[in-house]
């Protein structure tokens, strides 16, 4: 990860794990959830070989971020607008295109709302939108109370995690070793385990893209955007796409054959060629 993260900002008191590589266009990557900057780690050197240079961060409370220990901190998806806003100031950017997953598809979807001029083309990848989060394997263990799950044995923890992971997968096979720990290990242990749970899972909550979805149209009236979406996603089925797609005059919707909720894992070359070409045009 240092490869990727290889700087550090401090934003209201909180420091925040940050990267910037290649030279070009600027193009901005944010992350989701349960994942951190390494999801992006096959795309980034295919975007700078494309000629952009590429910021990506790891969320506040996510990743090689800080976890702060005061449950007051919002780490909530509104929130991070202001970190990704600081982060923009801290690279000198006044607009870059934005590339983002999953509840980093809500924070993108958010900041081209709010922050149009500040945005050149949104992409956003198997993203959360409308009431279709937390997903029903998500409803279900939140049900067990997050105290509780907080609490957890950590080898009963990473095992029940670890069976969460293989559903993001087309291709099982990538989720596991190496690829597998890195995940794991970002969310256990006494730090990563409790710190998961008060700073990802307690803001798996549809309101912050139940309350933009009126202005929709808006947003695809301002400014290019792209839906990328993985085929057989098991924890945001297809059909959101489908549904984004029509709500957002203009947009254009790509769906990856074989490739899951972490299309990045299992296409990094059609992800990354598609938000190379979607950029690229809006340049022209």
């Amino acid at each position: 990860m240092t490869d990727l993260l290889n700087d550090h900002v401090v934003i209201d008191g909180h420091r925040i794990a940050c990267g910037t590589h290649g030279a070009g266009d600027p193009l901005v990557l944010i992350h989701g959830t349960p994942s951190h900057s390494f999801i992006w780690r096959k795309v980034v050197p295919r975007l700078t070989d494309a000629g952009y240079r590429v910021h990506l961060f790891d969320l506040l409370g996510f990743g090689a971020s800080e976890r702060p220990r005061d449950p007051a901190v919002d780490t909530s998806v509104a929130a991070q607008d202001t970190v990704l806003t600081t982060l923009m100031r801290y690279w000198g950017l006044e607009s870059a295109h934005i590339v983002s997953h999953d509840i980093g598809g809500a924070i993108g979807l958010r900041f081209g709302l709010f922050h149009p001029e500040m945005t050149r083309t949104l992409t956003v990848i198997d993203t959360v939108s409308y009431d279709s989060w937390p997903s029903v394997t998500w409803r279900k263990i939140i049900a067990e109370g997050l105290d509780e799950l907080s609490r957890a044995p950590d080898a009963v923890h990473r095992d029940r995690f670890a069976k969460q992971l293989r559903m993001v997968v087309h291709d099982k096979a990538i989720m596991q070793g190496d690829v597998l720990a890195s995940y794991l290990d970002a969310v256990s242990g006494p730090i990563g385990q409790p710190s998961f749970f008060q700073h990802q899972v307690r803001h798996y909550h549809s309101r912050y893209t139940s309350e933009i979805s009126d202005r929709l149209t808006t947003l695809g009236n301002s400014l290019p955007v792209q839906i990328l979406w993985g085929e057989t996603d098991e924890w945001q089925p297809v059909d959101w796409a489908h549904r984004l797609a029509a709500d957002i005059p203009g947009s254009a919707l790509h769906v990856i054959p074989e490739a899951g909720h972490f299309a990045m894992e299992d296409k990094p070359d059609a992800v990354a060629a598609l938000v190379v070409e979607f950029a690229g045009a809006a340049r022209r």
